[in-house]
């Protein structure tokens, strides 16, 4: 059983050139360290200019990375000149498919599977329902559990600022406020001001919940 990521960039025909480009640079690095991160156990493609398509092989660790991968895009500066309390530019639309899939690392968008099959047909439906993180499994009893959860995520995320979206970026990465106080030369105590505004209590607990369902789910199957 493995995780697809599926998703895209919302609005992306409003960017300019430059600042699409700088968030596709910030993917692609963030590819390549959550790939090493993982020791080739996550494998990412971009595809049509705005897109991009992720396998993880321990599904329990999907939600993790996608937050991630979310919280890069959001913290993409474009212009340094700028306060960091703004909403960020850019935004991703992020569907995860969960279930089993014959893929290829270096030709993903040619893999097939029911969990690439489901991550599709999730992100089909939420441009018109106006959502930006979905999940979708053969288990109507695990969807329906996480429903509320993902549109919380929505409410949350949608919430954050360039600033804590830096903040969250780390977290997820498993720093202490004190070392990303340093990385972003701020104190502990405004680190721990743009976590609290970023709902990161509620975001960790949701973590934990999702990786003891996904586990569950999986070891059932």
């Amino acid at each position: 059983m493995i995780a697809v990521l599926t998703a895209d960039l919302i609005d992306s025909s409003r960017y300019d050139k430059q600042a699409l480009a700088v968030i596709i640079k910030s993917l692609k690095e963030e590819f390549n360290q959550i790939t090493k991160e993982t020791n080739e156990q996550t494998h990412f493609s971009l595809f049509r200019g705005d897109s991009f398509q992720g396998i993880v092989k321990d599904p329990s660790q999907a939600l993790t990375i996608a937050l991630r991968l979310k919280a890069t895009v959001a913290k993409a500066q474009l212009d340094t000149t700028k306060s960091k309390a703004m909403m960020p530019y850019g935004n991703v639309r992020i569907a995860i498919g969960i279930g089993e899939g014959d893929y290829a690392p270096d030709n993903i968008l040619t893999s097939n599977g029911e969990a690439f099959i489901l991550s599709g047909r999730s992100l089909d439906g939420m441009k018109k329902q106006q959502k930006k993180m979905s999940f979708l499994s053969s288990n109507e009893e695990l969807n329906n559990e996480l429903l509320v959860s993902f549109s919380f995520l929505d409410s949350a995320t949608d919430r954050w600022s360039v600033a804590s979206s830096e903040v969250i970026y780390y977290l997820l990465k498993s720093l202490k406020e004190q070392q990303i106080a340093d990385i972003l030369d701020r104190s502990q105590a405004a680190i721990n001001l743009r976590k609290k505004a970023a709902s990161w209590d509620e975001i960790q607990l949701l973590l934990t919940r999702f990786n003891h369902l996904i586990k569950t789910y999986s070891n059932g199957r």
